[in-house]
Formats: C-alpha cells, structure tokens, sequence
C-alpha cells in the first residue's frame, strides 16, 4: 500500500469481523512499529497483546467495575477542558455523529454504553496494551505516540483494522494487576484490533479534518 494512501484512508475500526489474526502478522506489525523514531533511540515503549479467554475476562473485569461505579483511575488523566480551537473542533465532531448516526456523544447514558463497548474491544479478537516505565517524561509519552500511529498504520497497510481507545485505560491499576503489568509502569493506551467489518454501520462515519491554514503559518 502507498504511504500517503496508508496514512489517509486509515480510520478507527469500530466492529470487527469475527476472525483470528495470525501471531505471526500481530509481531511483524509491532516489528514495523519498531521502527518509529524516539529520543536518542530510547525506545520506550512496551506492549502485551491479549486474545481469547484473557480478553474476555478482563473485558468482564471492566464492566464489572463500570457497573460497580468504580471511579475510573487513569495513569493518564482525562483532560478537564480544551482551548477554543480544539473545543471546536470537538463540538463539531458531536454533531456529526448525531446527525450522521443518531449518536449524541454530549449525553451521560451514550457516554455510559460507548464505555461498555469499548470495555469489550468493539468485538475485536485481539486487543493490545501499550505502556512504559512512569520515570519516563513526556518526551517518552510523545515516543510511544509515534510508536502507536505506526503500529496503526503498519496494521492498516496488512489489511487490519485498529483503534485507540482511552477508555479501555479506565481502571488502569486493576488492569495492570491482570495482566502482570509492574504498578511502576504508565498504561497509556489499549487499541482494538482485527479484521475490520467494513459493511458495518459503525464504521461508516469518517471524521474530517481542519483546514490547512487553520494549523499552518508561512514565514519567509
């Protein structure tokens, strides 16, 4: 697949085809993945990918603790509030969504059910985690960013299908526990990931973009 295509006609999966990913191609993604820079080749970034019986029990842990009303615990706190631009940009995409799929993601009860299908991985077979030692600064964080969009991208390119998902960090200490996961480390992000179902409603809506001069100045 082209680059620029790859980049441009990724988009977040949100129902799966009921189908196993070989282990092979789920480590010759992370393998790409490697490849993404980080400072001074620090590399910080580790991953543990859960399939069948594990995931469905940590998918049941989840809701369990949702339903529970279990405070959410986070390595990485959800943000309180957004500059105007990106509130916006925001705003605009809660709109779309009601209109383009009856889905208002301002309403507490949507918010509620959108947790417990992201606790169940969008009906993916295999879910990844990524995390890093919590010493680590924010030039780390930004590392394992970059090592996600390529994972991403190197998935896309194989003909997967990902999405990241903060959610699925909620309880973060619970999790850690689950998995094995040092209490030292920074969960930082869980993403689905499978076969996309691309006949399927969820995956219809596509979110725009801004506009170039609205990111972009030019100084001569």
């Amino acid at each position: 697949m082209d680059t620029i295509e790859c980049i441009k006609n990724r988009m977040s999966i949100r129902k799966f085809q009921d189908k196993i990913v070989a282990q092979d191609i789920l480590q010759d993604v992370i393998a790409t993945a490697q490849w993404s820079p980080s400072y001074k080749n620090s590399q910080p970034w580790q991953a543990v990918v859960i399939s069948g019986a594990k995931k469905e029990a940590l998918s049941a842990m989840m809701v369990d603790l949702f339903e529970k009303g279990k405070d959410a615990n986070p390595d990485l706190e959800a943000p309180q509030s957004w500059p105007d631009a990106e509130a916006a940009r925001i705003n605009h995409l809660f709109k779309q969504r009601k209109e383009a799929m009856g889905i208002d993601l301002s309403d507490p009860a949507v918010i509620a059910k959108a947790k417990a299908v992201n606790f169940n991985f969008y009906g993916a077979p295999h879910a990844i985690y990524l995390y890093q030692d919590s010493s680590l600064s924010s030039w780390s964080l930004f590392d394992l960013g970059l090592f996600a969009q390529s994972l991403m991208l190197a998935a896309h390119a194989k003909g997967l299908g990902t999405v990241p998902q903060a959610f699925t960090t909620d309880y973060a200490t619970e999790i850690k526990e689950f998995l094995g996961i040092p209490a030292s480390k920074r969960l930082v992000l869980g993403l689905s990931i499978g076969y996309p179902d691309l006949d399927s409603p969820a995956n219809a809506f596509r979110t725009d973009r801004a506009a170039i001069d609205d990111i972009v100045s030019w100084q001569k």
